[in-house]
């Protein structure tokens, strides 16, 4: 959080840091997706949002100075987006690390498209709404590393079984919204 705050991007302030101890900012406001979900904010403004958090994050360099490489949230979505006063702020950095942008991106696109396919899902329609956004304003970035996003995503171990039978589905609709 310290180095993408340090080149500019919307991370809390990190006052102090002891081993896992983390002293930060206090953030306030809603995330995005309450907002969404309140009215307060329109699901395809909420897409490009992500999109936007997306290409800052992205000019970025890597702590390791590799010029392929970025540096990646890995789980940005609506609900790691506090809208404060000075704008979207990224909260949530435990998966962060290096490598390649799309990866990123294509890991956000799944994570919306889950929502979207889920029967009966709460946030679905919004989901549907800023998946097509976000999609629109990466282009087809997501498209590159998809396949590498969803079994990241299959793999990760606080996935249910049934999260993860909806990734084929998931994948299938951002490949129909892409091309």
């Amino acid at each position: 959080m310290a180095h993408v705050a340090a080149h500019g991007f919307p991370a809390p302030a990190v006052f102090a840091a002891d081993g896992t101890d983390l002293v930060m900012e206090r953030l306030h406001g809603p995330v995005l997706l309450d907002a969404v979900a309140a009215g307060e904010r329109d699901a395809a403004d909420a897409g490009r949002v992500l999109a936007d958090l997306h290409a800052r994050l992205h000019d970025v360099p890597s702590r390791t100075r590799d010029p392929h490489e970025r540096v990646l949230h890995l789980d940005l979505h609506p609900a790691n987006i506090v809208l404060t006063g000075r704008g979207p702020v990224l909260i949530d950095w435990t998966n962060a690390a290096d490598g390649p942008p799309g990866l990123d991106v294509a890991l956000t696109a799944v994570i919306l498209a889950q929502a979207a396919v889920a029967p009966g899902h709460e946030h679905g329609d919004a989901a549907a709404r800023m998946l097509t956004a976000f999609l629109g304003a990466t282009g087809r970035q997501a498209l590159a590393l998809l396949d590498r996003a969803v079994a990241r995503r299959a793999a990760d171990r606080s996935m249910t079984p049934a999260e993860v039978r909806l990734l084929d589905d998931a994948a299938a609709l951002i490949t129909s919204i892409a091309r």
